[in-house]
């Protein structure tokens, strides 16, 4: 399914801001205030009024090996945006979306062009920190602020002022997991990963951390993005009879787990991450006992009905999981709410606000909804907000601080469900 179809954006948001937008004067790229200040009644004043139109931009894969984590994200993105419409609060968004797929079929080429031709000025995404690497220095030179959901790479730390994420770096991540496999009784591990920045950064923290707890690495096994045949790495990984089997992957997990198990390694005992954690019902295999994680607090029962309404609204096929929705969903209303704050949306101008707007700095009020933290502002106030994904507070390095990190267990079906 291509759930990024070319003519979506237009459709999807033409009427959700019509009745809004026909009341409002766009500005373009920047804004000017359509009033003079009035007294709030306390003796301040308020910012003047603003009518601001925020050309976003998302880049998330429709295909590729992260297809499977594009639906959800896209579909935050739409939820945040009609909720940012319909507040009425001063912004309105136009939303243009592109395909990232991955780096096989380097759908990013052909989409980064025609947003950035569209006149964004801020994008969520992109999702895969290969990807973003290679996209981000184009953003940066043309004024974009870029806010990834699911970067998780080390590298992104502190890497340019014009880059957030909303998703942990995987030095937490690492830790995580490698304290949930020695907590498990597991004294030796091997590790096959993929050989890029997201795969040698988060294998690289999972082992320090199963060591500093007493554990043994025994083997080690990577592969390039793009490879068919893993029977080397995965004889490597057999040949050390390890406890247990941790795999940085996206779904080429689908083919490596099954080779696993073909090879005498115990299925039960193999540990998933964040870019291959999902339900498994097809697999040939028993994963049952089988962990992960994946970062992101425990969200409210009814959110993925939320996604599901106005994804499936323009023909989509429904969503079943969830994973980085709620980072994207918060990349978004950060992005518009750092916008009102600025009364701008000049990508500068919106990366300058977005870690008062997180609580990052200065001493906001908390709000948890865009209609909330937009009254505030527009009320003379600086905000807090306080996310779905967390406390999305952003640090100097434009990182968030403190970001929870779920454990996940496999059950009958290969089916996952959260333990802690």
């Amino acid at each position: 399914m291509n759930a990024m179809k070319g003519s979506r954006s237009a459709r999807i948001f033409a009427g959700l801001a019509l009745a809004s937008a026909s009341a409002l004067v766009i500005a373009g790229c920047s804004s000017t205030p359509a009033e003079t200040p009035t007294d709030n009644g306390g003796g301040e004043d308020k910012p003047a009024a603003v009518d601001l139109t925020l050309k976003l931009g998302s880049l998330l894969p429709a295909s590729g090996t992260l297809s499977f984590l594009g639906a959800p994200m896209e579909a935050g993105v739409q939820l945040a945006v009609s909720q940012i419409n319909e507040a009425d609060a001063g912004i309105t968004v136009e939303l243009s979306t592109g395909d990232e797929g991955d780096l096989d079929n380097k759908a990013y080429e052909t989409s980064i062009a025609k947003l950035q031709s569209a006149g964004i000025t801020a994008m969520v995404g992109a999702a895969s920190s290969s990807v973003s690497k290679l996209i981000l220095d184009g953003n940066v030179g043309a004024g974009i602020v870029t806010v990834s959901p699911s970067n998780t790479s080390a590298d992104f730390t502190g890497i340019d002022p014009m880059y957030f994420r909303t998703a942990p770096s995987d030095n937490l991540q690492g830790e995580v997991l490698g304290n949930q496999i020695a907590e498990d009784g597991n004294t030796t591990l091997g590790i096959l990963y993929q050989n890029d920045p997201y795969g040698t950064g988060l294998a690289e923290a999972i082992g320090a951390t199963f060591a500093s707890a007493g554990g043994e690495v025994v083997a080690e096994a990577s592969y390039n993005q793009g490879d068919g045949q893993y029977n080397a790495q995965v004889d490597t990984i057999a040949a050390a009879n390890p406890d247990a089997v941790a795999i940085v992957s996206y779904d080429q997990f689908a083919t490596i787990a099954p080779l696993l198990g073909n090879a005498g390694v115990d299925t039960g005992k193999l540990y998933l991450v964040d870019g291959n954690l999902k339900d498994w019902p097809d697999l040939p295999i028993d994963l049952t006992g089988s962990k992960g994680t994946r970062a992101g607090a425990e969200l409210p029962d009814d959110f993925i009905d939320q996604l599901n309404e106005i994804w499936t609204a323009e023909g989509n096929d429904p969503i079943d999981a969830v994973t980085y929705s709620a980072e994207a969903y918060d990349a978004t209303i950060l992005i518009a709410l750092s916008a009102l704050s600025a009364q701008s949306v000049e990508g500068a101008d919106i990366a300058g606000k977005m870690r008062e707007v997180s609580g990052g700095e200065g001493e906001g009020e908390k709000c948890s909804t865009f209609a909330d933290c937009a009254a505030i502002i527009n009320d003379g106030g600086t905000v807090d907000y306080e996310g779905l994904s967390g406390s999305v507070t952003f640090d100097e390095n434009n990182d968030p601080k403190g970001a929870a990190i779920g454990v996940y267990e496999y059950g009958e079906g290969n089916l996952h469900t959260r333990i802690k």
